[in-house]
């Protein structure tokens, strides 16, 4: 249990370190944004309960929000994929997934699963979070671009780092 909870613990960190001096100085024409940081929510047990995944999906939003000066975009962005995960994995997993102990990972889905539910809640972050960016819909079709293009980019170094990563 301890031993979990520093696995966390070190993955939020590093997910925040990595994401603050590297990803966000990633911008390519504008276009695409990287946001690794919200593998930290993809990869939480299947049993937490809905309040700490909740409270952790605020928390790590509100880091993030902190370091970008972006007064809760990331909060909410976060925060509503946090919403989303039970339904998605709900949707998705087999009852015997879900039962056992763990997260949902590639090592334990499987590639075909983790990258459904990978781009499926990175895409609802993207929509939610790049819309109250622009805070606009006349720029509807340029923000939806930019939506797929980052949450293709955001994808392709989810499931990067999850080959490097996690070795099981």
């Amino acid at each position: 249990m301890v031993k979990d909870v520093l696995k966390f613990v070190l993955l939020f960190v590093l997910l925040v370190l990595a994401q603050v001096f590297v990803f966000n100085n990633i911008q390519l024409s504008g276009y695409i944004n990287p946001y690794l940081y919200v593998l930290f929510i993809l990869l939480l047990p299947y049993e937490i309960p809905g309040w700490a995944l909740l409270a952790l999906g605020l928390a790590t939003g509100l880091t993030i929000d902190t370091f970008m000066n972006t007064y809760g975009m990331h909060s909410s962005a976060t925060l509503f994929m946090a919403f989303l995960r039970p339904y998605l994995l709900n949707l998705l997993a087999d009852r015997e997934d879900v039962d056992k102990k763990g997260s949902p990972s590639l090592a334990n889905t499987g590639l075909v699963w983790f990258l459904k539910y990978t781009v499926i809640l990175v895409l609802a972050h993207h929509l939610l979070l790049f819309f109250i960016e622009s805070f606009s819909f006349t720029t509807f079709f340029a923000t939806l671009w930019r939506v797929v293009l980052s949450s293709i980019v955001t994808s392709v170094f989810i499931i990067i780092g999850m080959f490097l990563f996690d070795r099981r």
